[in-house]
């Protein structure tokens, strides 16, 4: 912890090294899921997150994904939960319903258990956007696993 102008303030780590991450990837838009887990991975690893440290579990879709990152969360295992996948807007209100309540599911999650949940489950109009950020916020669903899981061990 640092201290600014008298106030103490805890600085960001990004350093992965001992922790234990799950990732739970909707195969929905599988495309786009394989893209999110693989910068994923790659950027757990590049930050000090040992391979053996990581699970990978795969779903249907993203409505599936918050009962197994509970499951995950409730067995005291993990020190971070990572949720990946993709909701691509269609004809129907379906888009809404999936991402509003995956969304609140994975929140829900991370506050009822404590564990920090990451939400990479991109919500775009097209599969042009999905694939666009595909890459960028499975990094950054890492980098903010690692940073939450840091924190809360010093809070």
């Amino acid at each position: 912890m640092a201290r600014e102008r008298g106030i103490e303030t805890v600085d960001p780590v990004h350093d992965g090294a001992g922790l234990r991450v799950a990732i739970v990837m909707s195969r929905f838009n599988a495309v786009v899921g394989e893209g999110l887990l693989s910068s994923c991975t790659a950027a757990l690893a590049a930050h000090g997150v040992r391979e053996p440290d990581m699970l990978v579990v795969t779903v249907p879709g993203a409505l599936e994904v918050p009962l197994v990152l509970q499951k995950l969360a409730t067995s005291g295992r993990f020190d971070a939960l990572i949720a990946l996948g993709a909701v691509i807007r269609g004809e129907t209100y379906h888009f809404e319903v999936v991402s509003n309540e995956s969304a609140a599911g994975i929140t829900a999650v991370a506050l009822d258990t404590g564990v920090p949940v990451a939400n990479g489950i991109l919500t775009t109009g097209d599969d042009e956007q999905a694939l666009a950020r595909m890459d960028e916020k499975g990094r950054e669903c890492a980098l903010a696993a690692i940073e939450m899981a840091n924190l809360l061990k010093k809070l």
